[in-house]
């Protein structure tokens, strides 16, 4: 599948059509979403504050794992991965930057509102601006070491995408997998977990609780965590015993994060809704705010 149009095992023709079509529809939703928060933060100068910069991150990196998404979309419908070895180390790479910094930049943004909410003190700019890069430098850093030989990307199952290969279980994959996993997953989820856990507890008696303490924590389980499931199975048993369409699953769903994320943190948001609409109708920017 990787070289040629021959169907991969295990798949039908409507079946890689059919996760082709999802790909297309998660990536363009994903592209739109998060690219008019972006041209919302360019545009609007209310947005342009610490606390939303953290939110910026993360719409750049779900626009990342959209792109991604897009590519995989065009080489299953078809039916083939036309960019060679190099393509897919590349695709792997970039991927695997974005999905690191997406799930990083959402651990970033849930201490930012504890720190805006629980402290009532506004986030410094140095501070906001070293989180970022922080998130970022971390995630090229362990994206990076698959390339170097620690992991290695290889083709999904379907053949059209590329990820970390988690079918040649050895010493060095294992290692890679639990220390990557506890400082970019299980370490955010609980910093996720534990700030808005923190806000609820304070601002939940007060009446003050202005965002969703759930929705967050939730996305970062439900999209993310199948992927982590199928990871560590692969480190305690044979990976070739799961059915191809079943190890897909976890790709797709993952790819649904960018729109999730897009919907609670641009959508969700009065300030960044506003700024969309402002960025969707200009001429009624000048009227919203002199009202």
């Amino acid at each position: 599948m990787a070289d040629s149009g021959a169907l991969p095992a295990g798949f039908g023709e409507l079946e890689v059509l059919a996760v082709g079509t999802v790909l297309l529809v998660e990536a363009l939703t994903g592209l739109c979403l998060n690219g008019l928060t972006i041209l919302s933060f360019c545009k609007t100068p209310e947005l342009r504050t610490p606390t939303h910069l953290l939110v910026l991150s993360l719409a750049v990196a779900d626009t990342g794992i959209s792109l991604n998404a897009l590519v995989a979309a065009i080489s299953s419908l078809l039916r083939r991965w036309p960019y060679g070895p190099d393509g897919c180390q590349a695709h792997g790479f970039q991927g695997f930057t974005t999905a690191l910094a997406s799930i990083c930049s959402s651990a970033a943004l849930a201490w930012g509102r504890y720190h805006h909410y629980c402290t009532r003190s506004q986030l410094a700019w140095n501070t906001a601006i070293s989180l970022v890069l922080c998130v970022w430098l971390s995630s090229v850093f362990w994206a990076a070491l698959p390339l170097l030989g620690w992991g290695r990307y290889d083709y999904e199952p379907l053949g059209t995408c590329c990820t970390l290969d988690y079918s040649r279980v050895d010493r060095s994959f294992t290692s890679y997998l639990f220390t990557m996993a506890f400082f970019n997953f299980f370490l955010p989820l609980l910093i996720t977990l534990v700030s808005y856990r923190l806000m609820e507890q304070k601002l939940k008696k007060s009446g003050h609780l202005q965002v969703s303490t759930t929705v967050p924590a939730r996305t970062l389980l439900l999209c993310w965590g199948p992927y982590a499931l199928l990871y560590l199975y692969a480190t305690v048993a044979d990976v070739r015993s799961v059915p191809p369409k079943l190890q897909m699953v976890p790709a797709l769903i993952a790819k649904a994060a960018p729109t999730i994320n897009a919907i609670h943190y641009a959508l969700g948001s009065d300030t960044v809704h506003g700024g969309l609409w402002q960025c969707l109708s200009p001429q009624r920017s000048q009227p919203d705010r002199a009202r």
